[in-house]
């Protein structure tokens, strides 16, 4: 690190404090919809007050599920190394989950993605330094549909060594996927120890806790699994139009969330994270990439980070269409923010077109904006004094630094090497083609999925996940 790790700030501590109260008197007073039955009887035994449609959570129970909530987590591989850690400014990135489309990077068309575009997606991913983390990234068609979320879960872990963001669409296949978890691992005990996935719960705004989402936090918390919070306020639509309010209304629903897991057990791992976004009120349309949404995930995160939470947002993402350079500027400012916020999980890489469209080409080039972004927030290293007077003495002999034994040990260390990125001059740039940088990116797609995995999965592992997916599948 750095002599200062750079850092950007959106809430001052007075301002937090406020929001944190307002937070706890909505859900006292106005309360929360809470759809499934199994967590409305955990709210009954507590005997919190409720009217026909929602029920109120005491301030005092909020503050005792924070306190009961771990501050940090750590989140292994497939075989149970190299862990993520999930706390203060570290910062890590994944693709985002859930598109619905996929950018075919052959016809430049977008398109209903199929499970062999995941199998590629999911290749590309293990051979890509600066995402840490795979994702279940698009729904596919060409498998029945209350399979589909662990089957996209059983391509991870086939095709990829990394851990995964996931999450369900169906009560029933939370059983299933946790099985396919467990292949992985020696038992429950380490499966909750090392834990491999994180799983999405989305509240509905305002409030709403679906029977689905519920659903899944009590069935993570049980096995000690993760769970991350996407709370969606949009602003001006189903949250206040002002930043402020958006980020009071995530607030109390993640706090709902926390209060949920930690009533189905104490010490429940969670992650304070979110999609929100601001309503263009031009097109009617919901852009990822816009500052303003931004600014409200920045806060969203300074307010979990404010509560010693880890924290996740969407950002790094693009709306438009294509990889052109609206995806890149977009992309890159909501790196280089989230990596300035500290965010532990960033998800983003990859999606176009309003969080609903993954593109291979856009995640090639999204990885080497990641490995910028990381490398900033290194800051400037401190070499012991004279920090230039010495070096610069060695000048006088030769006229140049390049052959200077500092540059030949520093060069590495100092300066990010890019590949996608292009600073050749314009003759050696157009001797190989005169590419673009999607040009440049389809083409290290094909080269990436030649490679051998790095970390090929054990044949007995494949055997057994095969075999969970036949016997579902039947």
């Amino acid at each position: 690190m750095g002599i200062l790790r750079p850092k950007i700030q959106v809430l001052d501590e007075e301002h937090k404090n406020q929001i944190f109260a307002e937070a706890t008197e909505i859900l006292e007073t106005q309360g929360i919809f809470l759809e499934n039955n199994n967590a409305i009887q955990l709210f009954k035994e507590q005997g919190f007050s409720h009217t026909k449609t929602r029920w109120m959570i005491p301030s005092d129970i909020v503050k005792t599920s924070l306190k009961s909530t771990p501050k940090s987590i750590k989140l292994y591989d497939r075989e149970g190394k190299n862990p993520l850690l999930l706390t203060g400014d570290n910062v890590h990135f994944d693709p985002g989950s859930a598109a619905v489309t996929i950018l075919d990077e052959s016809t430049g068309q977008i398109r209903e993605p199929k499970s062999s575009d995941f199998i590629r997606f999911t290749q590309i991913v293990e051979h890509l330094r600066y995402i840490d983390a795979q994702s279940t990234s698009f729904i596919y068609g060409d498998v029945p549909m209350m399979a589909q979320d662990w089957h996209r879960l059983f391509i991870c872990l086939s095709y990829c060594n990394k851990p995964i963001i996931t999450g369900t669409f169906h009560k029933n296949n939370f059983k299933i996927m946790r099985e396919l978890l467990l292949a992985c691992r020696k038992s429950e005990k380490d499966l909750a120890e090392k834990p491999l996935a994180i799983f999405d719960a989305c509240p509905s705004p305002p409030l709403r806790w679906s029977d689905l989402t519920t659903q899944s936090l009590l069935d993570a918390a049980e096995s000690m699994i993760p769970s991350e919070f996407i709370s969606m306020p949009l602003s001006g639509a189903s949250a206040p139009i002002t930043l402020i309010g958006s980020i009071t209304q995530h607030c109390a629903e993640t706090l709902a969330g926390i209060v949920i897991t930690q009533l189905a057990r104490k010490g429940a791992p969670v992650i304070w994270g979110g999609s929100p976004a601001i309503l263009d009120m031009k097109h009617g349309t919901t852009p990822m990439g816009a500052i303003e949404t931004m600014l409200i995930n920045l806060g969203d995160v300074e307010m979990g980070k404010f509560f010693n939470l880890p924290v996740q947002a969407y950002m790094s993402l693009g709306d438009g269409k294509i990889p052109d350079a609206q995806a890149g500027f977009e992309a890159g400012i909501g790196a280089v923010l989230a990596a300035l916020g500290g965010i532990n999980m960033v998800s983003g890489p990859g999606m176009l077109n309003f969080e609903s469209t993954q593109s291979i080409e856009k995640l090639i080039i999204d990885n080497e904006i990641a490995g910028m972004a990381k490398h900033l927030i290194r800051g400037i290293n401190d070499y012991d004094p004279p920090f230039a007077s010495e070096i610069l003495k060695d000048y006088n002999d030769k006229e140049e630094l390049l052959s200077h034994p500092t540059t030949l040990k520093l060069f590495k260390k100092e300066l990010f090497i890019t590949e996608i990125v292009d600073r050749s001059s314009k003759e050696m740039w157009v001797k190989k083609g005169s590419k673009s940088i999607r040009g440049r990116a389809k083409e290290k797609a094909r080269k990436l999925l030649e490679r051998l995995p790095e970390h090929p999965i054990d044949e007995s592992l494949q055997k057994n996940l095969q075999r969970i997916t036949r016997d579902n599948l039947n």
